[in-house]
């Protein structure tokens, strides 16, 4: 490698918190002008990395040096003096101020003392234009457009704040496919003007479409650093979860091959149910240890469905049936007594609670079962969350760990565990792998599995068609907000899923 192309070199980089070494003599190097993939499984080490870097922690050992010459980062001012900015998974500016606001907040253009605000709009729009190709209303609030131009938005400022180093932590975890598109082209212009670029993602298949080289992390250990052309995406797999790919697919396959469900009752049936200008009407049924796999493109209805069956939305018309007891509509608290469980889309907004602990947010829906008056000894408590993560294998120094201090994948464990504390008869899924590396997506697949051979009954919804393929007994297909077809058995394979969704309707039809 030309040392005059590097740009950024941290050597030896070493970062511990009370019980876990986060980092372990890590190197990671940054040429001029180049697309970066920072890779590795949930608590590998990415993000401390990133937030050494960016100024949010300080580094208990090594050197990080910028073109050359030495640089110590205390904080994320620090990091913007320096020229590196970040621009975070979710979007951290302010929906009610207008776009050209949230790029300039804290460095308006000021006249005679006050905010010159048509140079700061007129600053915003050429921002936009010439770096982003993007043309909007920058006077309009930011709450008005989608979250993929609130993300264009955020990475404009990051831009016009940054003099060389970008920062891309989970970027297209929100965005549909188009929204990818628009992403990449900015990225390879940012590129081509002699940005560099760090691009933080699970996402595969972006990575080698987009990267030029890709860093490998593993339980805070540097595995290596590869040019793309280099590194099959197999070897890639098996380099970040140290195991061979094949042999977890084959793991994988001894798994689901005798797991199906030969029970004839329905534990869960609807009739004509649903939620105008929500969901269309669905009638559907699930039996006792069965999967079935809610499959579509964003905005098919497949969340809407979770929501509604769990009560978080209320239907309006049709019939809800629970182990044979007939509801017009149900309430989250009356679905958790009914045996229903649900690990929502989003985690960070309705799934944990920032502010408690592994132990406090593992027992919050068996408190709610039991009601404020029958509080859970502390012992009890204790056991219950040691129970839980010892058995999702939830990487933790301890359970009186803030939950908001894990990698994405161990708060997802965490929520599982929460609603496996209620030995619940349903459990409904939504997006439990999204935003998660390989590794933990496994053990999650392995875990819905087994559930399913104990005679839990599980609704899996996934954007990830080869997920649905490799858990789903059956498969409803919706679009637009309706189910369309039904798979089932042999049937279930990510091109019949594909087909019914482009066909509108079974693949028999």
């Amino acid at each position: 490698m030309d040392e005059s192309d590097i740009v950024l070199n941290m050597e030896g980089i070493c970062k511990s918190f009370p019980g876990v070494k986060a980092l372990s003599n890590v190197d990671f190097q940054l040429k001029k002008g180049e697309i970066h993939a920072l890779m590795g499984e949930n608590g590998a080490g990415k993000s401390t990395l990133i937030k050494v870097l960016t100024g949010v922690y300080e580094i208990d050992e090594g050197i990080i040096t910028l073109n050359g010459k030495k640089i110590i980062i205390k904080s994320t001012h620090d990091a913007q003096e320096n020229g590196i900015s970040t621009v975070y998974q979710e979007v951290n500016l302010c929906p009610n101020i207008t776009v050209a606001e949230n790029i300039y907040i804290g460095r308006e253009p000021m006249k005679r003392g006050f905010i010159d605000w048509n140079t700061m709009n007129e600053n915003a729009s050429k921002l936009l234009e010439e770096r982003l190709n993007l043309k909007i209303d920058v006077k309009k609030l930011l709450s008005s457009y989608s979250v993929a131009i609130q993300q264009m938005v955020a990475i404009a400022r990051a831009v016009d704040i940054s003099s060389g180093i970008l920062i891309l932590d989970e970027p297209t975890s929100s965005l549909d496919s188009n929204e990818v598109k628009q992403l990449f082209s900015i990225m390879r212009k940012l590129k081509s003007e002699g940005m560099s670029i760090v691009f933080v993602t699970h996402f595969i298949d972006q990575v080698y479409e987009i990267s030029d080289r890709i860093t490998i992390l593993r339980n805070g250990e540097l595995v290596g650093t590869y040019a793309v052309k280099d590194l099959p995406q197999m070897d890639l797999i098996s380099k970040m979860i140290g195991k061979k790919y094949e042999e977890m697919v084959k793991e994988n396959k001894q798994l689901s091959r005798d797991y199906y469900s030969n029970e004839e009752k329905n534990l869960i049936e609807t009739k004509q149910f649903g939620r105008k200008g929500t969901i269309d009407s669905f009638s559907m049924n699930i039996k006792k240890g069965e999967v079935l796999g809610l499959a579509g493109l964003l905005g098919s209805g497949r969340t809407e469905c979770a929501k509604l069956l769990f009560g978080i939305d209320k239907s309006d018309h049709g019939t809800l049936i629970i182990d044979g007891k007939e509801y017009s509509y149900i309430y989250p608290q009356k679905a958790i007594q009914e045996g229903l469980g649900l690990c929502p889309e989003d985690r960070k907004a309705a799934g944990i609670v920032g502010e408690l602990t592994i132990r406090e947010n593992i027992i919050l829906a068996l408190q709610s079962i039991k009601g404020i008056f029958k509080y859970i000894p502390m012992k009890k408590q204790q056991e219950i969350a040691e129970k839980y993560v010892k058995l999702l294998n939830i990487k933790t120094p301890s359970i009186e760990q803030r939950i908001d201090n894990l990698s994405g994948g161990n708060q997802q464990k965490v929520i599982l565990a929460r609603w496996l504390a209620t030995d619940p008869q349903i459990l409904i899924l939504d997006e439990p792998t999204r935003g998660i590396d390989v590794g933990a997506k496994d053990e999650i697949k392995k875990l819905i599995i087994k559930l399913a051979k104990k005679g839990m009954s599980i609704i899996f919804i996934s954007s990830e068609l080869s997920e649905i393929e490799s858990c789903c007994d059956r498969v409803l297909v919706l679009r637009d907000r309706k189910i369309i077809g039904e798979l089932a058995g042999e049937e279930v394979q990510e091109s019949n899923i594909l087909r019914t969704i482009a066909e509108g309707g079974n693949i028999s039809a």
